[in-house]
Order: structure tokens, then sequence, then C-alpha cells
């Protein structure tokens, strides 16, 4: 947890240095916890938004609560995975690899699990030493 408050309270639109992969994973991982919760907040409230009218009404599955929360942590999500680029050298613009279809994503994600450079790099110190 203290983690994910390091992304959200202490860096939360920093796009500067680097981010560890505990750093990384540790947010994604409470992120998802959090999105989940919010969704089944906003199922037992009746929040969730609806599409369709009268008999061919459909949940969407999520709701007010859910978007508020995505809205507040879009930005420090999107900070840490810059962060967390700059650990394996990258800049942060790679991040747009992902609309490479499927490919794109593969690569991200092989970056995000790769260990970070030991040494100082172009984007600061190693957030290990």
């Amino acid at each position: 947890m203290e983690w994910y408050l390091k992304v959200v309270r202490d860096n939360y639109i920093n796009f500067n240095g680097r981010a560890r992969r505990t750093e990384y994973w540790m947010f994604v991982l409470f992120n998802v916890i959090a999105m989940i919760l919010s969704m089944v907040v906003d199922n037992v409230l009746g929040l969730d938004f609806k599409v369709g009218s009268g008999y061919y009404e459909v949940s969407v599955g999520y709701g007010w609560v859910y978007l508020i929360y995505t809205l507040a942590v879009f930005l420090p999500s999107l900070a840490v995975v810059v962060r967390r680029l700059h650990d394996v050298g990258k800049s942060g613009w790679f991040m747009l690899v992902t609309f490479i279809p499927i490919v794109g994503a593969i690569w991200l994600l092989v970056l995000m699990c790769t260990d970070g450079d030991k040494e100082d790099n172009a984007y600061g110190p190693s957030p290990k030493a």
C-alpha cells in the first residue's frame, strides 16, 4: 500500500526520475483492486451506467464512483509508466508503442518487467541505490 500512496500522494504528476519495478507493479495491483471495489460500490448503490432503454436496457458495470476514481488516478498512472520507462533507459514517449496492435502492448509489458539500469542514466540515479 505504501508504494501506491507513494505514486498517488508523493509523485502525483511527477514525470521526472525513475520508478522501480516494485513501485510500478504495486501501484498496478492496488489500482486494479481499487477499480474493482469502485465498480462494486457503483453496482451496490445503483449508480451504474445503463445502455439502451426499456426491455433492452443493459448495465455497463460501472458508474460515477468508478469514473471519478479513474479520472483521479489517470495522471499518476501515466507518470509512473513514464518513470518506469526512464528506469529502463527509454523516453516516456516510448509508451506510444502500444498503438502498434498486439506487438506494442507485449513490447511495453516486457519493458515494464525488465530490470532497470543498474547505473545512473540520463533520467537520474538508480532508485535501488
